[in-house]
């Protein structure tokens, strides 16, 4: 039986780009979906998409009625309007590979969270790398950040078994926040292993963007402080260690990420951190 998927959509000065978005979405192979933008400039995107012949019964157009109330606020606003069981997110300037929802949907009769590889792209949509490729495979929530350690918009996840809402006060990070939100009613994810979602990097982009790395050492401390005190009570015994082990690592890449960048313009954060998680796993 088929399931329909909401699939949430935030736009802030989207149009140069949310044209390619929303095609990928139209091209799913699992046709049962409603798209859900949500405007976070007073642009009406509905007159914007149809203006690049873009239609569609089963978009949905909402309103932050605000000028960059944030990306976690616009999500919310979406997730409150939906009605259906299932739920993915997607970034007005990414785009998800075909078979995207085809095969979170079969995953998600089994599961409650499912994730998937990324490749990581450029915003002419040239191939830089893969994140969390490799075999299909439940991981325990202690495990995740250690497979899917760029980000986290390419998740799927049940309703009816978990859900939360994104902190609209958190300048970054909010994927990783929401996650162990959802970690709380569930101790584990699938993770499909091929890469069915881009993730473009723009040159300002939250990991990869100048003056970023104070601003993630911030975030990335304040949620270790927020683990070490039981904010995020997970159903996985583990997954307050196991995450935090992984910011603590990530501390430790963000500080030379900013020498190694001068060192080698252009380098990515998840190229200049694999190393030390592979050294840590095989310690």
């Amino acid at each position: 039986m088929n399931q329909t998927v909401s699939v949430i959509m935030p736009a802030y000065r989207a149009g140069a780009f949310i044209g390619d978005a929303v095609n990928s979405v139209r091209a799913q192979s699992h046709a049962d979906w409603e798209l859900v933008i949500i405007s976070d400039d007073a642009v009406d995107y509905e007159a914007l998409l149809a203006g690049q012949g873009l239609s569609d019964r089963r978009f949905r157009f909402l309103s932050s009625g605000r000028m960059q109330a944030g990306a976690s606020n616009a999500r919310n606003i979406g997730l409150e309007s939906v009605a259906t069981n299932y739920v993915a997110v997607l970034d007005a300037d990414d785009r998800f590979k075909p078979r995207k929802l085809e095969r979170a949907v079969a995953a998600l009769a089994d599961h409650p969270i499912v994730t998937t590889a990324l490749e990581v792209v450029t915003a002419a949509f040239a191939p830089l790398r893969t994140v969390g490729a490799g075999p299909d495979r439940v991981l325990e929530a202690s495990e995740h950040k250690w497979v899917n350690f760029s980000m986290e918009t390419m998740v799927a996840w049940d309703r009816r078994k978990c859900d939360a809402r994104y902190d609209p006060d958190l300048p970054n990070m909010t994927d990783l926040d929401f996650m162990m939100k959802l970690y709380r009613t569930s101790a584990t994810s699938y993770h499909i292993g091929e890469p069915l979602h881009d993730y473009v990097k723009l040159p300002v982009s939250m990991t990869n963007g100048p003056g970023v790395t104070a601003r993630m050492v911030r975030v990335k401390e304040l949620l270790l402080a927020r683990l070490a005190n039981g904010y995020y009570p997970m159903a996985d015994s583990g997954a307050v260690e196991g995450i935090s082990r992984f910011l603590r690592l990530s501390l430790v890449a963000e500080q030379a990420y900013p020498t190694k960048l001068a060192a080698q313009p252009g380098l990515l954060f998840e190229d200049a951190f694999e190393p030390l998680l592979t050294e840590a796993l095989a310690g």
